[in-house]
């Protein structure tokens, strides 16, 4: 690195600097947008405000590039005189299709999709917008769009949802919302989706965040102001309900949004509660509590404030609250999956308190800027989160109750990015930097008994990421972080349980001897991509993933008398992925293939009415392909196919394809997944129509218990198919309605997780033909 800034002093002389902003076609900034001189790979991205600097640009000629999410990529000529600063004013129109998105989370700072040699999936403001028409679940959102990510469960709950066949690791603006100590897989619903700006999803095993992204993960980004004057607003008004049978199925929603800027301070505040009626399947019956998303309230309010001492350094603060908590009179009756009887609700006393989200405390505070040390940009970072995740009432503790997932985080991040110059031709930067993470998470019963005691870890992680250009179009990138974890466990007792069947005590409850745990871990990255030709741009990559196993549950499982005798070692996973981007004209093809490996196992299993993590090594392959095209101005369509497999190496060694081996379960696995839609704009796009098609296809591995069923996880899945619709009209300039319809065809089916669960607790049919009609209001 010192070598690489010595060579580049010289480069400096002779030089002057490009300022400007970047607006759209209604004189708004366009925030997060690439700029960057062709020819060249100096190059930056836009502020809040839309504005940006290039320093130390070569004095002469220079064609700058900007592009930006749902924008034209535009190119403006620039001429730049030894010690002056040009100053510009660029444009940029909408486009039907965002081919140069900005993202942050694959690198921790800003950069376009084809600066990354991987596969990433964005969510533009305007992609969610157009799912909020259809349903406000996010789990369902992200399912539809994100190749890789198995099919929703319809439920509050997440879990078996995995990317590319591992946990993923859930984030508002970088903070983990995931708890991987004890992963209850209810992260996803983790704020109301009227808060998010974009949501950014990394797949395959990445370090960049630390501990729990053994597949990936997925980043909500959240709202920043759109307009420069001091007040703007916006307002949602909704109303949902079943189209099978209406009665006590009538929802509510409202939301309201506050933002402006008014001289260095810029602001957004927010509220949003929704209270969802009964939800039914497809032959009218309500669905059943556990897990469920009928008769909920929810919550969400949303503040940050920002301040720019200069136009490029800034200090913003962040706080998100979020509640989701079913309120019902139902209970459920389970059916029998054997016998294809599904679970169902009947009216009963319910036991126990509220399920859902108790409470989601996110406090984020950063200081950001640009033109620092050697040019660098810096971004240092300190929050607080806190979150507890009440589960369903169970008749499996002794005299019942009720667990909850409580997980207290606090960390503190920090980084540099220094940009440095080997010659005209050969260019990058440098990110460098340390995370600190102290993580306290337990799952006692909601009475005080304790089920899983307080884990408390303590995460501290150098990194340094390299990226360097080679004549623009040769990118390389590598890098390395050190992970350093302890985490300390109290002397416990393990909680009495009761065997469902018999009624007896399986469990009377034994001391265990608590300790301290640690784990050194030494994680690289690399990958390549070349952008030389649109019609072909290959990529490939290698990345590993670090996640400490789910100690929660080997706890509170425990069958012998210290933990230092419990199988707890961290699991490290190796991501091997190849690629290509392919455009022609209004058509974008991008194809994936991976392979991820892991001398350690993470799948469980039931063994006499206890969960047993298996730590066999494990081996994930499969593929994604995704189609976008604009055929006509106002006609759009694109669709996604997913393809996953994994095996265990039951014998271990080193082959997959043993008699012994065999594949993992549905928990972790997921059936083909195929997606499309169809875009369709009238009169000058006030009137738009949006046509969404999910396909599950089947999956089937597994033989027949000597019970005559099947095995937890192992159920084969039989395909299904569901289409949505939805209508956008704009009233006026400031006034939109939206309709939308869930299940259009009223499909009668049970999702993927309640078919390969195979258990009547969750063997629960998917939501019928329902509606969602809203009207928003900007000012």
């Amino acid at each position: 690195l010192a070598m690489c800034m010595l060579l580049s002093a010289s480069a400096f002389a002779q030089t002057g600097s490009i300022r400007g902003t970047v607006l759209d076609t209604e004189n708004q900034p366009v925030s997060f947008s690439s700029v960057f001189l062709k020819g060249t790979n100096t190059g930056t991205t836009t502020n809040e405000k839309g504005a940006f600097n290039l320093e130390r640009v070569n004095a002469g000629e220079h064609r700058l590039i900007v592009s930006a999410i749902g924008f034209e990529q535009k190119v403006i000529a620039v001429t730049v005189n030894a010690g002056e600063t040009q100053t510009v004013q660029v444009s940029l129109s909408p486009s039907q299709q965002g081919l140069n998105e900005v993202v942050i989370s694959a690198s921790r700072t800003p950069e376009t999709i084809d600066q990354v040699p991987s596969s990433i999936t964005v969510l533009s403001r305007k992609a969610i917008e157009e799912d909020l028409m259809v349903s406000t679940n996010i789990i369902d959102i992200l399912s539809n769009k994100v190749p890789g990510l198995a099919p929703s469960t319809g439920t509050s709950s997440n879990w078996g949802q995995t990317l590319r066949g591992r946990a993923m690791l859930v984030m508002i603006d970088g903070v983990p919302q995931s708890t991987p100590l004890r992963n209850g897989a209810v992260d996803m619903r983790a704020l109301d989706p009227d808060a998010i700006e974009q949501v950014e999803v990394i797949k395959g095993a990445t370090a960049i965040y630390g501990n729990g992204a053994a597949g990936g993960l997925i980043n909500y980004i959240t709202r920043t102001p759109r307009q420069q004057k001091p007040l703007s607003a916006r307002t949602s008004l909704g109303m949902t309900g079943s189209l099978v049978d209406a009665d006590n199925s009538i929802g509510a929603r409202v939301s309201q949004m506050f933002y402006g800027k008014t001289g260095k301070f810029d602001y957004v505040l927010s509220g949003a509660y929704e209270q969802t009626g009964e939800w039914k399947d497809a032959e009218g019956d309500v669905l059943p509590p556990d897990y469920g998303l009928g008769e909920t309230d929810s919550y969400n309010g949303f503040v940050k404030l920002g301040y720019d001492f200069t136009p490029f350094n800034r200090v913003q603060l962040t706080y998100n609250y979020y509640s989701s908590e079913q309120k019902t009179n139902y209970v459920p009756q389970y059916g029998n999956y054997q016998n294809r009887q599904k679970s169902t609700a009947v009216l009963g006393e319910t036991l126990g308190v509220p399920q859902g989200v108790r409470s989601n405390h996110n406090l984020h505070l950063r200081f950001s800027g640009e033109q620092a040390f050697l040019s660098s940009r810096y971004e240092a970072d300190a929050y607080f989160q806190s979150v507890d995740n009440v589960f369903f009432w169970s008749p499996n503790f002794e005299f019942g109750g009720q667990s909850m997932i409580s997980s207290v985080k606090k960390g503190a991040r920090g980084l540099l990015t220094t940009p440095y110059k080997i010659s005209a031709s050969v260019e990058g930067d440098v990110t460098y930097g340390l995370d600190v993470l102290n993580d306290i998470t337990s799952q006692p019963l909601v009475d005080g008994r304790i089920w899983v005691p307080e884990m408390n870890m303590l995460n501290v992680a150098p990194f340094v990421q390299l990226k360097t250009a080679i004549a623009e179009d040769l990118i390389f990138k590598g890098g390395f972080r050190a992970e350093k974890v302890n985490i300390e466990v109290e002397d416990y007792t393990t909680l009495r349980t009761v065997n469902p069947t018999t009624g007896e005590i399986d469990n009377s409850g034994f001391a265990v001897k608590g300790g301290e745990l640690g784990y050194n871990a030494y994680l690289f990255n690399a990958g390549l991509r070349y952008n030389k030709f649109e019609l072909f741009t290959p990529y490939a990559s290698f990345s590993q993933g670090f996640s400490v196993a789910d100690i929660g549950v080997m706890l509170r499982s425990a069958r012998v008398d210290d933990i230092s005798k419990i199988s707890t070692e961290a699991i490290v996973i190796n991501n091997y992925e190849a690629g290509f981007v392919s455009k022609f004209r209004k058509l974008r093809f991008e194809g994936v293939g991976f392979v991820s490996t892991s001398e350690l196992g993470a799948s469980g299993q039931y063994k006499d009415g206890v969960f047993v993590v298996m730590r066999t090594p494990e081996k994930i392959f499969g593929f994604e392909a995704t189609a976008d095209v604009a055929l006509l101005d106002n006609l759009s369509f694109g669709a996604t196919y997913s393809y996953v497999e994994g095996k265990m190496d039951v014998n271990q060694n080193d082959s997959f394809d043993d008699a012994e081996d065999v594949y993992l379960g549905g928990e972790r696995i997921s059936a083909p997944k195929y997606t499309a839609y169809l875009r369709y704009a009238l009169f000058e796009n006030k009137l738009g129509f949006n046509l969404q098609y999910t396909g599950i296809g089947g999956r089937d591995r597994f033989e027949i218990n000597e019970k005559g069923t099947y095995n937890f996880y192992q159920g084969p899945v039989e395909p299904y198919q569901l289409v949505n619709l939805s209508a956008s009209y704009k009233m006026s300039k400031n006034t939109t309605f939206n309709i939308g319809v869930e299940n259009l065809f009223n499909e009668d089916y049970f999702p993927a997780r309640s078919q390969w669960f195979t258990s009547p607790t969750l063997y629960t049919k998917g939501k019928g033909a329902a509606f969602n009609v809203s009207m928003v209001v900007e000012l």
